[in-house]
């Protein structure tokens, strides 16, 4: 694999994987993404650590900074393995396309992630206009 194209997979699949992590649907990729970390083998460790990765991803809210200090720390990981292991790039390209939204050419989608004490009542507020297709 070209070091670009390694390098382009590092820094959006770190970016992809925090953003998962943010989300609901981590539930249902973390054993996953721990597995294609630990090569096949779902190990306690690993899971711990994406766990503790994720409850700082959750705790960084609008903090930009620790937003990407984790993010740092998933492309190290990425890098890492992708150097010794090549093949996990497809196995991480399969993953973020199955848990990633598709965006068509032009469209634009609004993502809300809410967090914290809002006792479960969540008010938006403005004006979504759809397009029927």
């Amino acid at each position: 694999m070209e070091a670009e194209i390694v390098q382009q997979m590092v820094t959006s699949g770190a970016s992809s994987l925090a953003g998962l992590m943010a989300t609901a649907a981590w539930q249902q990729v973390s054993s996953r993404v721990s597995r294609m970390f630990g090569r096949g083998t779902e190990d306690e460790a690993t899971s711990t650590e994406l766990e503790v990765i994720r409850a700082e991803v959750l705790e960084a809210g609008d903090d930009e900074e620790s937003l990407a200090d984790q993010t740092a720390v998933l492309r190290t990981r990425l890098r890492r393995l992708f150097r010794e292991h090549p093949e996990a790039a497809g196995e991480l390209r399969e993953i973020l396309a199955e848990f990633t939204p598709q965006q068509e050419p032009g469209s634009t989608y609004v993502y809300n992630t809410i967090s914290g004490g809002n006792n479960g009542d969540v008010i938006q507020a403005g004006t979504i206009n759809t397009v029927q297709r």
